[in-house]
């Protein structure tokens, strides 16, 4: 995470532009871009700006109680911290949670912004996750064992086609046809978000069709990885020799396919879930952005579109953490999965 912080932090301070012109217009006066700087901490070296962003992101921070002038004043508009140690006679230090600054256009925090978006396009990368993973096991479940067929050919034709195609291509295609062509018989549309606003100005409500073309476009990809995993693993672990053992003990097919192969052979396509579960939460822009989606993929295109610096930076520090935070639980599902790896 540190080494994410570092290159997030120096990859967008580098760009030009100024956003405290950005943020006052064009016309704006020199003291009111002074000001605004100042209250940015942009008004200090590049180095020592990366600390105070450390400083803002850390759980553990040292801040100033008494000087409202200083950047690293304990301003509660800005942290929600409490304190656990003075230190001389302005300094505390305070236990808070990682503030992600605050967005340049609307001036609402990041963390807050965050809030609002990402349950929503976590609904959409789990609800891809769950049609591809469960669709894509039984695909290859029975691709493998029947291994040659013409069942086979087409399921290994169809993942190639899924792969090869690119999401927002996809996304385009499905809404043309399913919500433009075929809309009158889906019912779909080609754009609309989770909760849609009621015609009558009594406020939203759940709209889970919505849901139904972006979760399938998202979804083709993993879905198409995961049948060519469960199939190739499978047919690895069905030509073991304790498979063998098991079959020669009489037990049924049944029992020996999926009490005694697939649990062996689903490490790789764990692996390649938790992989792309995480990929699908940051990468669900060109989707979101397709099918009017309210998520943070939307929410990042606008904020590139406005030059609007934290709620990118902010939504790229909290993909990375969801793919530390994912493969961690990976590797306890490993240990669950097959005894033999897991630590002693």
């Amino acid at each position: 995470m540190l080494g994410v912080v570092t290159a997030v932090f120096f990859l967008f301070n580098v760009l030009p532009g100024d956003p405290a012109r950005l943020m006052l217009g064009q016309r704006a006066d020199q003291a009111s871009i002074d000001a605004i700087n100042k209250d940015l901490g942009r008004d200090k070296p590049l180095f020592s700006q990366f600390v105070l962003y450390l400083n803002d992101l850390s759980p553990i921070s040292f801040h100033n109680k008494v000087d409202k002038d200083n950047y690293l004043f304990l301003n509660p508009e800005k942290y929600s911290a409490k304190e656990l140690l003075d230190i001389g006679s302005q300094g505390v230090l305070v236990l808070k949670y990682p503030y992600l600054r605050r967005s340049y256009q609307t001036k609402k925090k990041v963390s807050e912004i965050l809030q609002e978006t990402l349950p929503e396009t976590a609904v959409l990368a789990f609800s891809a996750m769950v049609l591809a993973s469960f669709l894509g096991i039984i695909l290859g479940v029975v691709a493998a064992l029947k291994k040659n067929t013409l069942f086979d050919k087409l399921s290994l034709l169809l993942a190639v086609l899924g792969m090869a195609g690119p999401s927002f291509f996809v996304g385009l295609i499905f809404a043309w046809i399913f919500g433009y062509l075929l809309s009158d018989y889906t019912g779909l549309n080609t754009v609309g978000s989770l909760y849609t606003s009621d015609d009558y100005g009594n406020g939203e409500y759940l709209d889970l069709k919505n849901l139904i073309l972006p979760a399938v476009t998202l979804g083709i990809r993993p879905l198409a990885i995961i049948v060519q995993l469960t199939r190739s693993s499978l047919l690895d672990v069905l030509s073991q020799d304790y498979i063998r053992t098991a079959h020669a003990k009489g037990l049924s097919k049944a029992v020996v396919v999926f009490k005694h192969a697939l649990k062996n052979a689903l490490n790789p396509v764990v692996t390649a879930i938790s992989g792309w579960f995480a990929s699908l939460l940051a990468g669900a822009i060109f989707v979101e952005y397709i099918f009017g989606w309210k998520g943070v993929g939307k929410e990042v295109v606008d904020a590139l579109d406005k030059y609007d610096l934290p709620v990118v930076m902010g939504t790229v520090l909290v993909a990375a953490f969801l793919f530390v935070l994912i493969n961690i639980l990976v590797d306890i599902i490993y240990g669950l999965l097959d005894p033999r790896i897991r630590l002693r």
